[in-house]
């Protein structure tokens, strides 16, 4: 089968880096039905974290958020990439962006079990339109 690249958005917010903040940000999603395409943390600097959120419904998880009082990013555009975990099932899309010099800002790829695979990833604003169409993104 072949691969499924999709354009999709994301927000995030920065939180303290300290345990259970990403797990009380998630259990409120979670009770208000929000379904998760992708989700990521990470630390960046002053003790904080960044957690990146993309979410099948965008205007859900902004509602979520303002009930809340989260305070998140406008909306960033990314692709969701899924499909069969092969060799080089990865490497086909990264040598595609960078044979047409479009750099690639950040990417996370892990393998979803049963022979699947899943890949977020991110280039600059400027190069976004002209990543989708060499991803031949929907």
């Amino acid at each position: 089968m072949a691969d499924r690249v999709r354009k999709v958005t994301y927000c995030y917010t920065v939180v303290p880096n300290r345990a259970g903040q990403g797990a009380r940000m998630l259990a409120a999603l979670k009770a208000e039905g929000v379904d998760l395409l992708a989700y990521s943390g990470f630390p960046v600097k002053g003790g904080k974290s960044q957690l990146d959120f993309v979410a099948e419904d965008g205007a859900a998880l902004r509602r979520v958020a303002r009930r809340e009082g989260w305070k998140l990013s406008k909306n960033k555009k990314g692709f969701l990439i899924q499909g069969d975990d092969k060799p080089g099932a990865v490497y086909r899309h990264i040598q595609r962006l960078a044979d047409e010099k479009i750099n690639v800002t950040a990417a996370d790829a892990v393998s979803a079990g049963k022979g699947r695979y899943g890949m977020i990833l991110w280039v600059k604003p400027k190069d976004y339109g002209r990543a989708a169409r060499v991803l031949r993104a929907k």
